[in-house]
């Protein structure tokens, strides 16, 4: 989608040599870099100074570079729905990911993989689609949203689900080897793999089990 419109752009990368390099190639396709920074508060201060057309921001900033940047985008597009965001890292953050694609109807953001982006033209192009209220994300970043939304209770053989389901009742173990008439063993075997399957984390067997149920009442 290249137009010859010109775009105020407001560029967060903490990496400077990217960040100039990205602000020089901007600017060769016509455009203006009001403000380019290096952490999640610059961003925030200068999207409020400048009002721009579109961010372009990277995922991990300072001070913890873990997440910052995308959290920064996600306030901002709550507080304004219709700033376009376009967020250009090096992974897939499933968790903002998903709450800054689901902002603002879906529409003028994007998420792309930096060492997926293998042309510059096309980069520009992507650019100009948020812009203009398009949504543009990696196929990557779609794939690996998508496992995660998987329901995590699709991993469960109907036994399994059987088990998870009378743990949710409130059951001991011997009360539902009763109600399934099968031993105890086989109904500590099946919590076991119960436990393995929905990938919780390490805890005492209480607190694993109590997880199991949450999740089992989500899905």
């Amino acid at each position: 989608m290249r137009t010859d419109r010109s775009l105020d752009i407001v560029l967060a990368e903490d990496g400077v040599l990217l960040r100039e390099g990205l602000a020089g190639l901007l600017t060769r396709f016509g455009h203006r870099v009001v403000a380019s920074v290096g952490d999640a508060g610059g961003l925030v201060e200068a999207v409020r100074a400048h009002t721009p057309d579109v961010v372009v921001t990277d995922v991990r900033m300072p001070p913890g570079f873990t997440d910052e940047g995308l959290r920064a985008a996600v306030a901002l597009r709550a507080a304004d729905p219709r700033l376009p965001v376009l967020v250009l890292s090096q992974y897939v953050e499933q968790t903002y990911a998903s709450e800054l694609l689901d902002s603002g109807d879906g529409t003028g953001v994007g998420y792309l993989l930096k060492d997926r982006v293998g042309d510059v033209e096309e980069f520009v192009d992507a650019l100009h689609g948020v812009a203009s209220g398009g949504t543009v994300v990696d196929p990557e970043v779609v794939r690996q949203l998508l496992r995660r939304r998987r329901d995590p209770l699709g991993r469960l053989s109907p036994r399994e689900r059987e088990v998870l389901a009378l743990m949710a009742e409130g059951r001991s173990n011997a009360a539902i080897a009763r109600g399934l008439v099968i031993s105890e063993a086989a109904v500590g075997k099946h919590i076991g793999s119960i436990l393995t399957k929905l990938d919780l984390p390490p805890a005492e067997d209480d607190h694993r089990r109590v997880l199991a149920v949450v999740t089992y009442l989500r899905g």
